[in-house]
């Protein structure tokens, strides 16, 4: 059964999440390229508009006599606005004549650089060389740049971390509900699996494309049950209509077998006749019985069973034919439970189970009835030292007039595990296969909590018991 609770990783995995992630993904580049061309086009114009202003700057001071220029360019500093513009004069023999900067050794060359002041403000510098051999140094603070490009560089790293929280809220807002009408169409789907065709899955009424996957199998589920209802319409019809006539017929066998004229030989197979009519009687009993079952008219008279005293009333019943077969029946009970149910069907359910299990074990062998609790409820287990039953061929016993590659020799119809698995599917519980070493362990589970991961489905003409594995490998069949 499917947690009611969602988990992040369900949430994760589905595509309404994985699409919003990946549409956010992509508005974040989209928004990281604006950013980038921005702030790479500010920059540009930026950065012209201060080398404009430096050569502007050396061309005039180029003009002046080498007498005055030292005058000039503290008259510049003074008149600088807003001091963005800074300015060195050096001597032929690279000493600092004029200026309020101070830069490292920066040939002349015609192409402005960027570097780092004394007092750590960046700038662009442009290094000329005047018509006296000197070294003018004209610098421009260009902080707004880096600010800029500082700004540009927060805006984007909130942006991403802001788009990122954003798309991991709506991508998990927006998966919650399709994930909610998927658990609805899983939980419709192993209602259905598990025999009940009756049901069907939710529509939303939106006619979207779970609306549309949900209609598409609601009417192959019709299909299928009018298929299966058909098939066992006639199975039932057959044993129904085939019974009454077969019942006089070996009641007329019995007299003839009674009258003094008959010989001998004639009565033997008289008696041979009889007792292959009770066969097919008995057949048609069980498949009949099934059927009743199926159809889960008993569900109404549910009362708390004793499972304790169930089992003790088993092993009563038995404890001398198991004796009669050097068979040791054993009764093992844990702690006691109860489980809602019919007593009489459950009392049979057992009594097959039992049966199957002292007839596949030798002499000197064990049988064992146990109780025990899960997490879930209580637990009955059926053990034997037999010859088990092989795993390939645990989903097939469970079909009508099926029987194991070992049970040639022993005397069946191969309905005892099907009238099982009816019993079950109508208290909603769940019967289990797995390896006795040596033998075989049969687990009923008395409550409706079995295995999560479905293998396969087996037609049972009206019931669709599903087969699952549970965490520890044991193959359970939910019924």
């Amino acid at each position: 059964m499917l947690a009611d609770r969602l988990r992040v990783r369900d949430i994760r995995n589905t595509s309404t999440f994985r699409l919003t992630f990946l549409f956010g993904v992509v508005f974040l580049l989209g928004v990281t390229i604006l950013l980038g061309l921005i702030y790479g086009l500010s920059a540009r114009e930026l950065t012209r508009r201060s080398d404009r202003i430096l050569r502007l700057e050396a061309a005039m001071l180029e003009q002046t006599s080498a007498d005055t220029l030292p005058n000039r360019i503290r008259g510049e500093i003074a008149r600088s606005a807003g001091g963005l513009n800074y300015f060195e004069l050096r001597s032929i023999d690279g000493d600092h004549v004029a200026g309020d900067i101070r830069v490292g050794d920066l040939p002349p060359n015609d192409t402005p650089v960027e570097r780092v002041a004394g007092d750590g403000k960046p700038m662009r510098l442009l290094a000329v060389e005047t018509p006296s051999q000197e070294t003018l140094l004209i610098g421009r603070d260009i902080s707004p740049v880096v600010d800029l490009r500082r700004q540009v560089l927060m805006i984007l790293i909130a942006s991403g971390l802001i788009t990122v929280i954003a798309v991991l809220f709506c991508g998990f807002l927006l998966s919650l509900a399709p994930l909610r009408r998927v658990r609805d169409l899983q939980r419709a789907i192993e209602t259905i699996s598990g025999g009940d065709l009756e049901a069907r899955m939710p529509l939303a009424g939106r006619g979207d494309e779970l609306d549309l996957f949900a209609g598409t199998v609601n009417q192959m589920i019709d299909e299928i049950e009018r298929a299966i209802g058909q098939v066992k319409g006639v199975t039932d019809a057959i044993a129904h209509d085939l019974r009454t006539p077969l019942t006089r017929v070996r009641s007329q066998l019995y007299r003839l077998s009674q009258s003094s004229e008959v010989q001998a030989p004639a009565v033997r197979m008289i008696d041979a006749a009889t007792s292959d009519l009770d066969t097919v009687l008995e057949r048609f009993g069980a498949l009949l019985r099934i059927s009743e079952l199926e159809a889960g008219r008993r569900r109404a008279g549910f009362e708390p069973v004793d499972l304790a005293a169930l089992l003790a009333r088993m092993q009563e019943l038995y404890e001398p034919l198991a004796e009669d077969q050097g068979i040791t029946l054993m009764l093992d009970v844990a702690e006691r439970g109860t489980a809602p149910g019919d007593e009489k069907l459950l009392f049979e359910a057992l009594s097959n189970l039992v049966d199957n299990a002292l007839k596949f074990t030798p002499p000197g062998g064990r049988v064992t009835l146990a109780l025990a609790t899960d997490a879930h409820g209580p637990v009955i287990e059926v053990r034997d030292t037999g010859t088990g039953i092989a795993a390939d061929e645990r989903q097939a016993v469970i079909r009508r007039f099926h029987r194991g590659s070992n049970a040639a020799e022993v005397p069946g119809n191969g309905l005892g595990l099907s009238l099982v698995v009816a019993i079950l599917h109508l208290h909603g519980f769940t019967l289990g296969f797995r390896d006795g070493l040596p033998g075989l362990v049969v687990e009923v589970r008395c409550h409706g909590h079995g295995s999560e991961e479905a293998v396969k489905f087996i037609s049972l003409a009206g019931a669709s018991p599903a087969a699952h594995l549970d965490g520890a490998g044991q193959e359970a069949v939910a019924v």
